[in-house]
């Protein structure tokens, strides 16, 4: 009998085991897919999404990444039910507007006052910057201070510039440092609000005038309102005084400079974003 030598098996894997591995891939993101929309977490579910979108072109504006009757590799139909769940990928139950992935993030009222109020300190912090070279080319640095937090800038004039002691009337001398800080108000805090605040010491107040530190204090603030009223073009409907009284100290009432500094005058500057 002659003898014939057995051909060997074809090189490689057999055909069936590209289409079998076609499938496992297949079913390997679909149940991956459902384990990440299990999670509650919509920061992961994004994340995903990102991911998948990137990877496979999936999830575009809730559409499917494969068309129907399209063939996988090497003729893996794809699943119906599985075009369906990725079609509705994307879409809100609630959402009316087509074509968007998810619907518009909802911010809770602490992280949106929490940027609005960085938005102002911003703002404010570059007011500051031009206030302060206003005042020094005004020449009148050393008259006043400057300090800001988000809601307001402030400029803080010492009482004994603008007052004699027990007095509400302004100094001829204090007239002029107003006039340039009311050219300065009118330039950076005409659009918002602008508040005068009169401060006193600790020290007792009795006089005819002024029985106490609370009637001094709002007299010096209604007099610097006035003088800026009639010298400056800002709305008087934007200004307001107030009299502190000693409620506000800055310093040390038991020690004379703590006092001198306590009597004072401050303009405040809201920013316009306060309203």
């Amino acid at each position: 009998m002659a003898k014939h030598k057995e051909e060997a098996p074809p090189a490689g894997a057999p055909a069936w085991m590209a289409t079998f591995s076609d499938l496992m891939n297949l079913l390997l993101c679909f149940f991956v897919m459902l384990f990440a929309m299990s999670s509650i977490e919509e920061a992961k579910l994004q994340e995903f999404v990102a991911a998948m979108n990137n990877t496979f072109s999936v999830f575009d504006g809730g559409a499917s990444a494969i068309g129907d009757g399209f063939l996988i590799s090497n003729g893996v139909s794809q699943l119906n039910e599985l075009d369906q769940y990725i079609n509705s990928t994307g879409k809100t139950a609630d959402s009316d507007t087509d074509g968007e992935d998810f619907e518009d993030f909802e911010m809770s009222p602490e992280a949106m006052e929490e940027i609005l109020s960085d938005k102002m300190l911003e703002e404010n912090e570059e007011r500051v910057e031009q206030i302060e070279e206003a005042l020094s080319e005004s020449e009148i640095a050393d008259e006043v201070e400057i300090s800001f937090t988000a809601q307001y800038v402030k400029l803080t004039m010492n009482g004994g510039l603008l007052f004699d002691s027990g007095s509400a009337q302004l100094k001829e001398d204090a007239k002029l440092i107003i006039d340039k800080v009311g050219a300065i108000l009118e330039r950076y805090g005409s659009a918002g609000t602008i508040e005068i605040e009169g401060h006193t010491d600790n020290v007792p107040m009795h006089s005819a005038q002024y029985p106490s530190n609370e009637e001094l204090s709002s007299a010096r603030a209604l007099s610097v309102f006035y003088y800026l009223t009639e010298s400056t073009t800002l709305n008087p409907l934007n200004l307001k005084h107030a009299g502190m009284g000693e409620r506000v100290p800055i310093a040390d009432n038991s020690t004379p400079e703590g006092r001198s500094r306590n009597r004072r005058v401050e303009i405040l500057i809201y920013n316009p974003s306060q309203s």
